[in-house]
C-alpha cells in the first residue's frame, strides 16, 4: 500500500474515532482532554448535534487557520473544537489537525492533513441569501484573498471549495408560473458571474 494511502486511512480512522468519542456522554472521572490543545477549545466540545456533518479535507495542515478563515466570513459562527494529531510511523508520520466549526447553523468538520486530494465542483455549498446586499457580501468575502469567480452564481474560496451564492428570490424567478419570467431569469443567469437580481427580474 502506498504511503499516501496509509496516511489517508490513518487520518480517517483517527478522525472517525474523534467523532464517535465526542458523541458519547462522559463522566468527569473518565473524560480525557488533549493537553496539547488550548483549554478554551476543550471547553467548547459538545455532543454532536447533527445527524450528518460535512467534512472537508483541506490541503494545508493548519486546521485552526482554516476555521478562522470561515469564521471571519460567517460572523455568527463559532469554533467548537480544534485538535492536533501525529500520524503513526508506519503511515509515514507527519502531523495533521482537525477542527469543528458551526457556521450558519451548520456544523462543519475540517481535516487538515496535507495535499492528497483537491476540491472540485461536484460538491458545493449553497448560501441562500435574503437579498442582493447579502449576495454581494458573501461573494466578495469568498472571492477575495485567493478566491475565484466562476459563472451563474458559482465561486471558489481560497482553499478551492466551491460555493453557490444565491438570493432566495432567484428560485421564485426561475420557477415562476409565467414563462416569460422564467426564461428571462434563466437566460440572463448564463451571462452573469455573481447573480444580480435586478438583471433577472
Amino acid at each position: 500500500m502506498k504511503k499516501g494511502t496509509l496516511s489517508f486511512f490513518t487520518a480517517l480512522i483517527i478522525f472517525n474515532i474523534m467523532g464517535c468519542r465526542n458523541s458519547q456522554q462522559k463522566s468527569p472521572k473518565n473524560r480525557k482532554i488533549d493537553t496539547s490543545t488550548n483549554q478554551t477549545f476543550a471547553k467548547n466540545i459538545n455532543k454532536i448535534s447533527q445527524k450528518i456533518t460535512p467534512c472537508i479535507w483541506v490541503e494545508t495542515k493548519d486546521a485552526k487557520a482554516v476555521a478562522d478563515y470561515y469564521l471571519s466570513i460567517f460572523k455568527e459562527g463559532k469554533l467548537k473544537e480544534h485538535r492536533k494529531y501525529k500520524n503513526a510511523p508506519e503511515a509515514g508520520g507527519a502531523d495533521f489537525e482537525t477542527a469543528v466549526i458551526q457556521i450558519a447553523e451548520m456544523e462543519l468538520s475540517i481535516l487538515a492533513a496535507g495535499p492528497f486530494f483537491k476540491f472540485n465542483e461536484s460538491v458545493s455549498f449553497v448560501i441562500n441569501c435574503k437579498d442582493q446586499t447579502e449576495v454581494d457580501y458573501y461573494w466578495n468575502a469568498l472571492t477575495t484573498n485567493g478566491g475565484k469567480e466562476s459563472s451563474c452564481g458559482w465561486c471558489k474560496d481560497k482553499y478551492g471549495l466551491s460555493w453557490q451564492v444565491v438570493p432566495i428570490e432567484y428560485f421564485d424567478l426561475i420557477n415562476s408560473d409565467d414563462i416569460k419570467v422564467r426564461e428571462k431569469a434563466m437566460k440572463n443567469t448564463l451571462n452573469q458571474k455573481k447573480i444580480i437580481l435586478s438583471e433577472l427580474r
